[in-house]
């Protein structure tokens, strides 16, 4: 296949790119909100027996992620085909629609179909990437995709917040007020943002053999640079799971922390790691470069698991959070190079292979860290070590760093991106 021209080189949209990033805090906020207010909800549906609710939770996390897995290449090749406004427009409408079944489920199966709808059509994070690709010079990439990665700061910020106040008005509350700012972004996008895809750049059509996780994969497998990164990428969507699955737990268990320790937890962690994504991320690239920017996250990262894993007391835990906030080094780094490699019809296409990864890492990742941390408190005579789970995690960011070494290169520049 003849590569193609490269294509000119187009400036940002400061207002289209606003919407993009706004459309990724509502979605991290969203996540945020059902952090204190899901398992309760889930518990007050099973007449509170904690336990039964600890295994719907559970099933509803898996299932969101299995959900990813399955639908995130085909919602990639159609922003590829249809541009990514539509894909954003219905993903967005997806997650009102979801907020409301929550807001109104009469029953726990009724939850679980909103959860399910959600997981279908949560798309705007990885197609908000493919739009940033689309209207990002490439030597400016690695600093927006750093400042939407300050979206998940910002949402858990202020999502437990919200949550947590408005669920103690009303439990169904929060759900409401999502639902509507939701609805709200879903009105502004539908009148005024502007496709980044110009259909002269749109596949002509969609390769269903690809639209499915088994195609997604072959096609990062057939771009040998493009699956040694996807395969770092991996490596950092699945560490990162160990924390929402057990830090509640283990600083509960380790360091006695109550509810107010937490949210202040909550919120250090949130504003270091805004600080990083939005003000360090492209000064630090356009310093060390991508390359450097992928090797310090994961460095950092790594670093900051080990002392959470290790830290005797919750003093030291919190000396971490900094450190750890490092990590949001790497996927920025990691998305410019990732993107270098493929042209302007392929953006979506990686974008959903992305989220497939990151839907294998949110099912495997919940009972791998969980089920080690349960083991790890049951056998304190045999192994006196509750942070064997974020040693893992730790391990896990080491190996992606060893691989980055190898594979963290910017491409030649006298080849065109694979198409």
């Amino acid at each position: 296949m003849s590569a193609p021209t490269a294509p000119a080189e187009r400036r940002p949209r400061p207002a289209a790119f606003g919407f993009i990033f706004a459309a990724a805090i509502m979605n991290s906020i969203s996540f945020g909100i059902m952090i204190p207010i899901l398992p309760n909800l889930i518990k007050q549906f099973a007449h509170g027996d904690t336990a039964a609710a600890s295994e719907w939770n559970v099933l509803f996390a898996t299932t969101w992620g299995a959900m990813q897995f399955l639908c995130g290449p085909l919602l990639g090749m159609l922003s590829d085909r249809f541009g990514r406004r539509p894909v954003l427009l219905i993903s967005i409408f997806g997650l009102a629609v979801d907020f409301l079944f929550m807001a109104f489920a009469p029953s726990l199966m009724w939850l679980y179909v909103g959860r399910i709808l959600n997981g279908l059509t949560a798309s705007s994070y990885s197609t908000g990437n493919a739009y940033v690709a689309d209207i990002t010079p490439p030597d400016r990439r690695a600093r927006n995709f750093g400042i939407m990665g300050s979206a998940f700061g910002i949402g858990f910020v202020i999502g437990p917040a919200v949550g947590g106040i408005l669920g103690d008005i009303n439990l169904r509350l929060p759900f409401m007020v999502a639902a509507g700012l939701c609805t709200i972004n879903w009105i502004y996008g539908l009148l005024v943002l502007p496709e980044s895809l110009p259909p002269e750049r749109r596949t002509t059509s969609i390769a269903w053999r690809r639209a499915n996780p088994l195609g997604s994969l072959k096609f990062l497998r057939e771009r040998s640079e493009l699956l040694g990164l996807a395969s770092v990428n991996f490596l950092f969507f699945l560490a990162q799971n160990v924390l929402p699955t057990i830090f509640v737990l283990y600083t509960g268990y380790r360091y006695g922390w109550t509810p107010g320790i937490l949210g202040f937890t909550f919120l250090a962690s949130g504003v270091s790691q805004i600080a990083v994504q939005m003000f360090l991320v492209g000064p630090v690239v356009g310093r060390i470069g991508e390359r450097g920017s992928v090797l310090l996250g994961a460095g950092l990262g790594a670093t900051g698991f080990l002392i959470y894993a290790l830290a005797p007391t919750g003093l030291i835990y919190l000396v971490a959070i900094p450190i750890f906030a490092g990590s949001g080094f790497l996927q920025p780094g990691l998305m410019a190079l990732m993107t270098r490699r493929v042209g302007p019809t392929n953006q979506g296409q990686l974008q959903g292979a992305n989220q497939s990864l990151q839907g294998i890492s949110s099912v495997i990742g919940p009972p791998l860290f969980g089920l080690t941390f349960a083991w790890s408190i049951r056998h304190q005579a045999v192994l006196h070590l509750p942070g064997l789970a974020i040693l893992i995690s730790a391990g896990l960011l080491l190996l992606a760093l060893l691989l980055s070494l190898r594979v963290a290169r910017a491409p030649s520049p006298t080849l065109a991106p694979a198409v």
